[in-house]
């Protein structure tokens, strides 16, 4: 006895004293697989890669480290395509944004065609924590090392490909790489609003990228320092990866030995690239981060 033939009798067996007319069999086909068919929640996520070159490993780290936020990251906004240490998808796949984090050695013809091929295949490429925005320690690796005694030429991504935004800090702090993939998403796939305050809140990275790949201490005196904005909170020796610098008088005290120009202690100081864009709009920002997060 097929489908249709136990439906058509178990209908003539329920309403035994109703001279209805015969159901038609594409009605009743309908009505069965509308019943069965499972209903599921279907999310527009913006499309994400991750390409690792030469570091330390420590910004993913730093993206491991947002624990629940990145899980929910996953699960409702990013479709992470690749990514090596956490996928098993290992080429660059097509993507709306990739993050990069290590800098490039150009004695290393992979690296080369991995962070070209990047840049083909991204809309938005991100430079992810002082090695990729600005060489960082790579700049002073030698060669001799016991691994690769041939490779001793690093440069930052910006150098070979153009950088739409910048995530420095030796490693970037959790809560940025967390909001700036929020933000990404917002301005992918929000509102009008939400697309306005994401706008403001990545257009100091996106400057931030396009002044280039040189950084040092001396940002810090010239932008924060000399333009009388320090107030002695101390972010910016807390965040140098060589402790170079210390507080004396309650002012940072830089040595431009010790620097390796990374870039961390401009990009830690809560008076240094972020603009007042940003500072008028952070409860809105702040608000509509943890209202995705919820």
């Amino acid at each position: 006895m097929g489908l249709l033939s136990s439906v058509f009798k178990k209908n003539a067996s329920e309403e035994p004293q109703k001279a209805a007319a015969p159901a038609k069999a594409a009605d009743v086909v309908k009505k069965v697989e509308t019943t069965n068919k499972e209903v599921k929640p279907v999310v527009d996520k913006i499309s994400v890669g991750y390409t690792h070159l030469s570091g330390c490993t420590g910004c993913t780290v730093a993206l491991a480290d947002n624990y629940g936020g990145l899980l929910t990251l996953l699960d409702r906004y990013v479709d992470l395509k690749y990514i090596p240490t956490l996928a098993d998808v290992r080429h660059i796949q097509q993507v709306d944004v990739s993050f990069v984090e290590g800098s490039v050695c150009i004695n290393d013809k992979l690296a080369v065609e991995e962070i070209k091929e990047t840049r083909e295949k991204s809309a938005v490429v991100v430079a992810l924590g002082g090695c990729a925005c600005y060489g960082n320690i790579t700049r002073f690796s030698r060669g001799g090392q016991q691994n690769q005694p041939a490779y001793e030429s690093y440069l930052p991504i910006g150098d070979l490909i153009k950088v739409d935004v910048y995530i420095p800090g030796c490693a970037p702090t959790p809560q940025l790489i967390r909001n700036v993939a929020v933000m990404a998403y917002l301005l992918l796939k929000g509102t009008k609003e939400q697309k306005e305050l994401a706008t403001k809140f990545l257009t100091p990275l996106m400057n931030l990228a396009a002044q280039g790949t040189e950084a040092c201490g001396c940002d810090l005196m010239t932008q924060v320092i000399n333009q009388g904005l320090c107030m002695g909170c101390g972010s910016c020796a807390a965040a140098c990866p060589v402790r170079a610098i210390t507080m004396e008088f309650g002012k940072p005290n830089i040595e431009r030995d010790l620097c390796i120009k990374c870039g961390a202690c401009y990009a830690q100081c809560p008076r240094g690239f972020f603009n007042t864009d940003v500072v008028s709009e952070y409860e809105a920002i702040n608000e509509a981060i943890m209202a995705a997060l919820q």
